[in-house]
C-alpha cells in the first residue's frame, strides 16, 4: 500500500518558470527552468526542471498523487478583458498584440498543460494524476509562510501582479492561510520599480536588482516628485497609482510621454552611458519603496498583532528594503522565501496543496524547511571526472582538508576561483554552490571581477559570505541570513576615514573610494548585502570560510553567481567549466576536483558568451 503523498508544483509561461516537488510536505527539490535550457528567466514549460524533480524523487509522473499549477489563468484573462475595457479605445494595439496569445493558448492552459505533461509521461491526458490550480499570490504566500520557522505570522507578498493582487496580506496560523486584504492591478509597487527599471535603461523583470545597486550613486531628490504626481501613498501604505503616467496596462511600454516630462527626458537607451540623473532617480525610487514597506509593516502589526512577518514575490528581492523593515524592530523577525518571484510559485502551490487543501498538520521547523535552498541537481566525483576526462581537461583531486588548505592559499593570494559543490540553489541567488568566490580584502578585486569575470556593469556590488556566528563582528546586524535578502551596514570599526574630498564625490566617482577593511564587499553606502554560511546546511564553504580565517583571521570572502552576464546560473559540469575557460577566473573546483587556469588547453574563442546570451 502506498503511504506517500508526492506534490508536484508547476510555474511556467509568464517568467521563470520552474518545477517542485515535496513529499509528505518535505521538500525534495525545485529548480528553474532556465538553469536546464541556458535561457536566462525562461518562461516556457519547465519539462527539464519536471523531470529533474522526477529523478530526485525516485519517482514517474504518473506516480504523483496531485499537480498544480501557481496561477489561475481565467481570472487573469478576466482582470485582461477588464483592464482594456476600462481605458478603451486607448491600448487597442496592445490588445491586438495580447489577444493571439490567450486565444491561441493561455486561455487553454488546462489542456496545454495536460498535453505537455503526457507528454512528459508518454501516456494519455486521461490517465494523468489530478490537476489543480491555485491563485497567484496564494502560491506566493504559502512559499513565504509554510517553509518559514513560524508557527504563526503575518505574510505580505508584493510583485508586479497577478490574476488581480499586486499586494496582499495574509495571516498564517498553523497550517492555514487566511486573505486579509490585497491592493489590486493596475495599483502595483513592483510594476512602479519596474517603469524607473524600463526608464533608467534596464530590462523590466531582470533589471531591478541593478536600479537597486545603483541608487547608492545617487541622491533621492525625486521622492517628492514621485509623491505629489505619480504615487498617492496613504499613511496606512496603501496606494493608487496615477496611471496617466504609465502605459503598462494598456500599452506595449512601461512609460508614456507624461513621465518623460515629468522627468525631463526621454528614456535612458539600453547600454547607454549613466548620468547622475539616473542614478539620482534610481535613489528616489529605491527610498519610496522602503517608506512604502515600513508602512505596510506598520499596519500590519497593528493590524494583526502577530511579532513574525514572512514575504514573498518579486519585491521581496528588494534586499536593501528588507534591511531597513527589519531594523526598524516594527516584527520581532522577518523571514523571506529565497525564491521569492514566480519560480517559488511552484513550490508554494505545492505546499498549498499538501496544507490548505488536504488540510495536513504543520509544525514549523525552527530552522526553517528551505535546507539551505539547496534544492537542485548535484553531481558525484565521478561524475565530474568523467567530464573532465572527455574533454581532457588537465584536474587534481584532493581530500576535503587538503582542498581546503590548497583553496585558501590560491585566495589568500588574489586568485578568483569558480566554486561548484553539491546541490543547486534555487532561487535567484548563488548562495555557495555554484558560485564565484574571491578575497574581500582586496581593494581591486570589485572591478577584476566585474570587468574581467562577470562582463558586467562596473557600479554593480559583490556580497559577502560570512560564518554565522562571526557575522556580528563585521556588520550591523545579529542573526541568521542565509539567502542573501537583507542589507545591513559594515560595522564602524571596519571602516576607513573617508577624506573630505572624497566625501564632495558624486555618483560613479564614489567607486573607487575604499570604504572598509573589506573594500571589495562594502558598498558605497556603507553597506553589504550579506549571506551568513551555517554548517548544517553548507558544510563545504562553511569549512571553506573556516580555513581562511584561520589562515588570514578574515571570516569573509566574496561570494557572486557562477554565470557572466545575461546567462544563468551554471548547472552542470560542463556549464562550470565552460564559464570558466570564458573569462579570466584563475581556478575552478568542482566537488574535490581542483583546475588551474594556467593548465588548461587554448580556448578558442573568449567571447563565445556573448554570441550565446542575450545581455540582462
Amino acid at each position: 500500500m502506498k503511504n506517500d503523498t508526492c506534490i508536484l508544483g508547476i510555474s511556467a509561461y509568464y517568467h521563470d518558470s520552474a518545477a517542485a516537488l515535496i513529499r509528505n510536505g518535505h521538500i525534495v527539490a525545485a529548480a528553474q527552468e532556465e538553469r536546464f535550457t541556458r535561457k536566462k528567466h525562461d518562461a516556457g514549460f519547465p519539462a527539464h526542471a519536471i523531470e529533474y524533480c522526477l529523478r530526485e524523487a525516485g519517482i514517474a509522473l504518473c506516480d504523483v498523487d496531485q499537480m498544480v499549477f501557481y496561477d489561475k489563468p481565467l481570472v487573469k484573462f478576466e482582470r485582461l478583458l477588464e483592464t482594456y475595457l476600462a481605458y478603451a479605445p486607448r491600448g487597442f494595439r496592445s490588445f491586438l498584440t495580447a489577444m493571439p496569445v490567450w486565444l491561441k493558448e493561455k486561455l487553454y492552459l488546462k489542456s496545454v498543460l495536460k498535453k505537455e505533461l503526457s507528454a512528459l509521461a508518454h501516456c494519455k491526458p486521461s490517465e494523468l494524476p489530478p490537476l489543480l490550480f491555485t491563485e497567484h499570490h496564494q502560491s506566493h504566500a504559502a512559499s513565504a509562510f509554510f517553509p518559514s520557522p513560524f508557527q504563526k505570522a503575518a505574510v505580505l507578498c508584493l510583485d508586479g501582479a497577478g490574476e488581480w493582487a499586486s499586494t496582499s496580506v495574509w495571516l498564517g496560523d498553523n497550517n492555514q492561510l487566511t486573505p486579509c486584504w490585497q491592493i489590486d492591478f493596475p495599483h502595483s509597487l513592483g510594476l512602479l520599480y519596474s517603469a524607473f527599471t524600463y526608464y533608467t535603461g534596464f530590462k523590466v523583470n531582470s533589471g531591478e536588482y541593478k536600479l537597486m545597486g545603483l541608487a547608492p550613486y545617487g541622491e533621492p531628490v525625486y521622492v517628492d516628485l514621485i509623491l505629489d504626481h505619480l504615487l498617492d501613498l496613504k499613511e496606512d501604505g496603501t496606494f493608487r497609482l496615477d496611471m496617466s503616467y504609465f502605459d503598462y496596462a494598456t500599452g506595449l511600454t512601461m512609460t508614456n510621454s507624461r513621465f518623460d516630462a515629468l522627468f525631463g527626458g526621454p528614456a535612458r537607451q539600453a547600454e547607454g552611458e549613466l548620468t547622475q540623473r539616473e542614478m539620482d532617480i534610481a535613489a528616489s525610487i529605491q527610498k519610496v519603496t522602503e517608506t512604502v514597506l515600513l508602512r505596510l509593516g506598520r499596519t500590519i502589526k497593528k493590524e494583526l498583532g502577530v511579532d513574525h512577518l514572512c514575504m514573498a514575490g518579486g519585491v521581496a528581492l528588494n534586499c536593501v528594503a528588507n534591511g531597513e523593515l527589519l531594523r526598524a524592530g516594527i516584527f520581532t523577525d522577518i523571514w523571506i522565501q529565497p525564491a521569492a518571484g514566480d519560480a517559488g510559485g511552484a513550490l508554494g502551490a505545492a505546499l498549498s496543496v499538501w496544507y490548505e487543501y488536504l488540510d495536513n498538520p504543520r509544525t514549523a521547523n525552527p530552522d526553517d524547511d528551505m535546507q539551505g535552498g539547496y534544492l537542485g541537481c548535484h553531481y558525484s566525483n565521478d561524475e565530474v571526472e568523467t567530464y573532465l576526462k572527455s574533454v581532457h581537461a588537465p584536474y587534481r583531486r584532493f581530500d576535503d582538508g587538503v582542498l581546503m588548505q590548497r583553496l585558501t592559499e590560491i585566495l589568500d593570494g588574489g586568485n578568483v576561483v569558480g566554486w561548484m559543490q553539491g546541490r543547486m540553489e534555487f532561487g535567484p541567488r548563488a548562495l555557495g554552490s555554484r558560485s564565484i568566490l574571491g578575497d574581500a580584502r582586496s581593494a581591486k578585486m570589485q572591478s577584476v571581477m566585474n570587468r574581467k569575470i562577470k562582463y558586467r556593469e562596473s557600479f554593480r556590488p559583490f556580497a559577502p559570505v560570512v560564518k554565522a556566528e562571526r557575522v556580528g563582528d563585521y556588520f550591523m546586524h545579529q542573526g541568521k541570513s542565509p539567502y542573501m535578502l537583507i542589507v545591513a551596514p559594515v560595522k564602524e570599526n571596519i571602516r576607513l576615514p573617508v577624506a573630505d574630498m572624497q566625501k564632495q564625490l558624486f555618483g560613479i566617482e564614489k567607486l573607487n573610494v575604499p570604504r572598509s577593511q573589506l573594500p571589495a564587499i562594502t558598498h558605497v553606502d556603507d553597506s553589504s548585502r550579506l549571506q551568513t554560511v551555517h554548517k548544517e546546511t553548507n558544510p563545504h564553504l562553511y569549512h571553506l570560510l573556516d580555513a581562511f580565517e584561520a589562515r588570514t583571521g578574515c571570516a569573509v570572502l566574496i561570494n557572486t553567481s557562477f554565470n557572466v552576464r545575461g546567462e544563468p546560473i551554471v548547472n552542470t559540469p560542463g556549464d562550470a567549466y565552460r564559464c570558466f575557460m570564458r573569462t579570466e577566473m584563475d581556478y575552478l573546483v568542482i566537488g574535490n576536483c581542483l583546475l588551474a587556469k594556467a593548465d588548461q588547453p587554448a580556448w578558442e574563442k573568449d567571447d563565445e558568451w556573448q554570441d550565446e546570451f542575450e545581455l540582462d
